[in-house]
């Protein structure tokens, strides 16, 4: 009988491993980064007919805030 080795001899290597549990924790906020991105662009662009320049400018949500929330 023979006996296994603890690690069970991977065939990745050791940074490879570190580098796919870094992309595994990080592929979630990174898709919700681009999901909102998306969503402002077709409520901004599509739906509000407007520039899509306008998307990313502070201003542009200031705007739109102070429109929700004026007394």
């Amino acid at each position: 009988m023979e006996m296994e080795t603890k690690n069970g001899g991977g065939s990745m290597p050791k940074w490879a491993r570190i580098t796919f549990l870094i992309l595994r924790k990080l592929i979630v906020p990174v898709l919700f980064i681009i999901a909102l991105y998306a969503g402002l662009v077709v409520g901004y662009v599509v739906f509000g007919k407007q520039p899509a320049s306008d998307v990313m400018q502070w201003s542009t949500w200031r705007h739109v805030f102070d429109l929700i929330f004026a007394k």
